[in-house]
């Protein structure tokens, strides 16, 4: 185990650093001058060459990629071009609303979408099974945005039961910062847990036509017992990584989200410094996302060794 890990964190390293020249690449090759958008649109072309040279984006790519990595390497991740905050206390700022949002997507999904799944494999062509995969598909299938604009018109401005946008942190109570994130939560949750539901019910169906768990249904085991104490524990390596992979998707989602409902995220963040051409913001979130993804996954692959014994490393 020790020895996997130590290689999985080493190819991390060349992951991260194909990453970090593609983000730079593609963030200095993109159209669009953040020294130009800085002057505003009656500037001359000397005020922006000033602003130009100021920055460091009149240098070389090369030598710029250089000065970069090594601040990134030192845990500098630079200063924002608009504000002047350092990146990475912009980013803290913005922490909080993100994670909450994020934990509470997961925990609803995994919960809901696991359950569903089981469910429906349970009751594999039964009315429960047809309407839990016509829940999947459509959940699936509808855009995150048009969702959270639904839950706004619905529940926000007829019925007016939840708030309409924003967010309270959790140190001005428990309960604001509940109800704020119901309507955010349950709108980014919904393609999750269709898409969880899915690969649940396919994990479960293989697993309930094996040998083992027709002697156990003959031995007398109980419906529970049978699905989630053997047939889980069995289907979840399959589960797990769909749960890693769809890591991949919240993230997009949190951006979608937290613009629709006027969440002061870091996906919030991110939009506003791709508005601005706001270089460090972005390359510093976007490293950080990667890293987290990274390490999210390896987390993921040993995890399989719970839910799983025949698992070895």
């Amino acid at each position: 185990m020790a020895v996997y890990v130590i290689r999985r964190l080493v190819s991390t390293i060349a992951i991260m650093a194909m990453v970090g020249i593609f983000i730079f690449l593609l963030l200095r090759l993109a159209p669009g001058d953040p020294a130009a958008v800085m002057a505003g649109r009656n500037a001359d072309p000397q005020t922006i060459a000033n602003i130009r040279e100021q920055l460091g984006l009149n240098e070389p790519l090369p030598v710029q990629f250089i000065h970069w990595a090594r601040d990134m390497l030192r845990g500098d991740f630079g200063t924002s071009i608009f504000s002047g905050w350092p990146v990475l206390e912009l980013i803290s700022q913005r922490v909080e609303p993100t994670v909450s949002l994020g934990v509470m997507t997961l925990i609803l999904s995994v919960s809901v979408g696991v359950t569903f799944g089981i469910l429906a494999a349970w009751g594999a062509g039964r009315v429960v099974d047809l309407a839990l995969t016509a829940f999947s598909a459509l959940g699936y299938s509808v855009p995150v945005f048009v969702v959270g604009y639904f839950f706004i018109y619905v529940f926000a401005i007829r019925t007016q039961w939840l708030p309409v946008q924003g967010y309270v942190s959790i140190e001005q109570g428990v309960g604001p910062w509940f109800v704020h994130l119901i309507l955010p939560t349950v709108a980014l949750s919904i393609p999750y847990v269709a898409y969880l539901a899915r690969i649940a019910r396919a994990s479960m169906l293989e697993v309930l036509s094996e040998d083992y768990m027709r002697t156990a249904a003959a031995k007398g085991a109980s419906s529970y017992a049978m699905l989630f104490h053997h047939g889980l524990k069995n289907a979840g390596a399959p589960i797990l990584t769909a749960i890693g992979l769809s890591f991949a998707y919240l993230i997009s989602g949190v951006v979608i989200t937290e613009t629709v409902f006027n969440v002061p995220g870091v996906g919030r963040l991110v939009v506003d410094a791709i508005t601005s051409r706001d270089y460090p913001v972005i390359q510093g979130v976007l490293i950080l996302v990667s890293g987290l993804y990274v390490l999210i996954n390896l987390a993921v692959d040993l995890s399989y060794t719970l839910v799983d014994p025949r698992i070895r490393y």
